[in-house]
């Protein structure tokens, strides 16, 4: 049989709300009595019932995170970052994945399970500012990360895109590049990371001083490696000159960056490339891909500790905060060239 509280409290000569204080770190605890109890728990072998504590404290100790596809590997790791910093708050992380479809999004945020939770951490993807009514409505603590759901009724944690792009794109500028491609644009998007990232390219381009060209933007349906690699064929294929690639996340840089190789062109002496995540990957690609990183483990632990302090707020009002995290520049060998 399992030890149970009441054993605990019979050995080490105490009562089962004295134990129970002690289980649940309550600070007004004597050192001696709490040494007891920690005693006779180890002694027993007692594990307190995870069920029962939630149902005493009113709290599963679960949070949610929603975001589209793990497939992604910025995704994947964003996801890790979230379970680490979680667990330090003694949080356990349930993992939504909803796809890039609406109706699919949708149906996950109005899931039961999604409201059984303490809170959640929502990548917003398919919806949009028209749509604020209904992440309002969700009945638990909500932190919204990525760029939609502007000035809505949540806490809002998100990466600098435009800025992020900008200084990608500035830096093959700085290399003497003049022909450089955006890759991975979403044709008609307005808010997004494609849209955002498509700005700052241009805004680099028009600071300066060089002509933008639509032939350089190259649209994909996913961000994905394939759609990468085979955005770089169709443009080899169609022998657009170009000496640079600025892509919107890393996996569309490195299915561009084995094309390029394959058609034989030089990694960065004839084309410079970029991406934006950095992924664990990059470091290890060859060329060791440069590339933005976007604050991805900041951006976990503000989200994180935000949706905490929201859970151990309650019910009470408070003013939704937007925090924008810092981005960096990490310069690798895909557009260094080395003397020799």
């Amino acid at each position: 049989m399992a030890a149970t509280m009441h054993d605990v409290s019979r050995l080490a000569g105490v009562s089962v709300k004295t134990v129970s204080n002690v289980v649940n770190d309550y600070p007004y605890v004597r050192e001696e009595t709490r040494r007891r109890v920690l005693d006779a728990i180890a002694t027993l072998g007692y594990t307190p019932n995870p069920t029962a504590r939630s149902l005493r404290s009113g709290r599963s100790n679960v949070i949610a995170l929603m975001i589209p596809d793990l497939r992604n590997a910025y995704f994947a790791e964003l996801a890790d970052s979230v379970m680490r910093v979680a667990a330090g708050h003694g949080l356990s992380v349930l993992i939504e994945q909803f796809g890039a479809d609406r109706e699919r999004e949708l149906e996950v945020l109005r899931r039961p399970r999604s409201q059984l939770v303490d809170g959640v951490l929502y990548s917003v993807l398919a919806l949009d500012q028209d749509d604020v009514d209904i992440v309002a409505g969700i009945t638990v603590p909500v932190v919204l990360l990525g760029e939609r759901i502007f000035n809505g009724p949540r806490d809002h944690v998100t990466m600098r895109n435009g800025e992020g792009a900008r200084a990608a794109t500035e830096h093959l500028l700085g290399l003497g590049r003049r022909r450089v491609v955006a890759l991975g644009a979403h044709p008609g998007e307005e808010i997004g990371s494609a849209a955002l990232r498509l700005a700052g390219y241009r805004e680099a381009l028009a600071a300066a001083g060089v002509p933008a060209d639509d032939e350089l933007v190259v649209p994909v349906g996913s961000w994905h490696r394939r759609d990468g690699a085979d955005a770089m064929r169709g443009l080899l294929a169609r022998g657009v000159d170009f000496d640079g690639v600025v892509a919107f996340n890393d996996v569309l840089a490195l299915g561009a960056l084995r094309v390029l190789q394959e058609a034989g062109l030089r990694v960065p002496e004839d084309v410079a490339v970029i991406g934006f995540d950095d992924i664990d990957e990059t470091q290890y690609s060859m060329p060791a891909l440069s590339t933005i990183d976007p604050g991805r483990e900041e951006i976990a632990r503000t989200a994180v500790e935000l949706l905490v302090r929201r859970i151990e707020g309650g019910p009470a009002p408070f003013t939704p905060e937007e925090v924008f995290v810092p981005y960096r520049l990490i310069p690798r060998e895909s557009t260094r060239i080395t003397a020799g």
